[in-house]
C-alpha cells in the first residue's frame, strides 16, 4: 500500500488542523493503520490508530480528548482532526500501516512497514 499524508501547516496554540492520509488501496480489514509524529530531535512516536478488524480508535494519552482519528472507507482515506493544539504538538506527522496479524501493540513503530512522506505541523504564536 502507498500512503500520502497532507494537511499540515502553521497554526497558533489552541487552533485546529485536519490531516489526511490517502491510501492506494482499501485499508479497512486489510491493515492496521495510524498516525505517528516525530518532533525535532526525537524518535517517531505513536499518536492514534485503528486495528484492521476494528473501527475502535486507540490514542496516546497526550492527545486524548483533543485529537480524533477517523476514516472514509469509500475514499480509502484516513484523517486526524487535531484541536486545542499545543506547541509540543509541533512535529512531522506520518501515516503508517502494517499487515494484520502482528501481535505487538499498535504503538510499536518498528512493526509498521508502510509510511507516507510526512506532513509538518507547527504550533506557534
Amino acid at each position: 500500500v502507498q500512503l500520502q499524508a497532507s494537511g499540515g501547516g502553521l497554526v497558533q496554540p489552541g487552533g485546529s488542523l485536519r490531516l489526511s492520509c490517502a491510501a492506494s488501496e482499501r485499508t479497512a480489514n486489510n491493515y492496521d493503520i495510524g498516525w505517528f509524529h516525530q518532533g525535532p530531535g526525537k524518535e517517531r512516536e505513536f499518536v492514534a490508530a485503528f486495528r484492521w478488524t476494528s473501527s475502535t480508535p486507540y490514542y496516546t494519552d497526550s492527545v486524548k480528548g483533543r485529537f480524533t482519528i477517523s476514516r472514509d472507507n469509500a475514499k480509502n482515506t484516513m484523517y486526524l482532526q487535531m484541536n486545542s493544539l499545543k506547541p509540543e504538538d509541533t512535529a512531522v506527522y506520518y501515516c503508517g500501516a502494517r499487515r494484520p496479524g502482528i501481535l505487538s501493540t499498535l504503538r510499536d513503530v518498528a512493526t509498521y512497514t508502510y509510511w507516507g512522506q510526512g506532513t509538518l505541523v507547527t504550533v506557534s504564536s
